[in-house]
């Protein structure tokens, strides 16, 4: 299988739109669990466990979006306590790593995920408009960003790994379907 995806910690990227964009980036997050959910319909569980040399299977990209719910939590806390900066991720994904995701059900993990970024979204929601507008320092980046810019980077985060999954997929088709 060919490579030629932009590493996520090799991506930049712009963040110039209008605040009142937080509308439409609520709804990518609010829908991902249900494109997950479509990615992974039909395929056994030897697909969804599956690596390609020792990059992440199906199953351990999904249960890495599950992983980083608490990350994307803490992050709004610290935009809503007007923190000055943003806590950093674990940039070796040790979480991921060690979940162990290939063990259990991809209906576990789904639902794992799917529970914790409906308690996020729904935190969301539940904002004023002008808390989007909010700021503080991302500590990979090291460029300000807005809240409703840190909704974009995690629903940009969730595509890359939607991507993945519909190449492992591509890549993996016949086998156990």
């Amino acid at each position: 299988m060919t490579n030629d995806r932009v590493p996520w910690f090799e991506r930049t990227f712009n963040f110039d739109f209008p605040v009142g964009c937080y509308r439409y980036i609520l709804e990518r997050l609010c829908d991902t669990p249900l494109r997950v959910e479509a990615k992974v319909q039909g395929l056994g569980p030897e697909v969804l466990a599956r690596r390609d040399g020792n990059t992440w299977s199906i199953q351990e990209n999904v249960g890495h979006l599950g992983d980083l719910e608490p990350l994307w939590t803490g992050r709004l806390d610290d935009f809503l306590d007007g923190e000055e900066f943003l806590r950093a991720a674990d940039l070796t994904n040790q979480k991921t790593h060690s979940a162990k995701h290939n063990e259990t059900s991809v209906e576990q993990v789904i639902d794992s995920f799917s529970s914790q970024r409906k308690a996020f979204v729904g935190r969301l929601e539940a904002l004023s408009a002008e808390a989007f507008g909010r700021t503080a320092l991302h500590p990979r980046l090291k460029v300000p960003m807005r809240l409703v810019d840190m909704c974009f980077f995690v629903a940009e985060h969730d595509d890359y790994h939607l991507a993945r999954i519909a190449e492992l997929s591509r890549s993996f088709a016949g086998a156990g379907r």
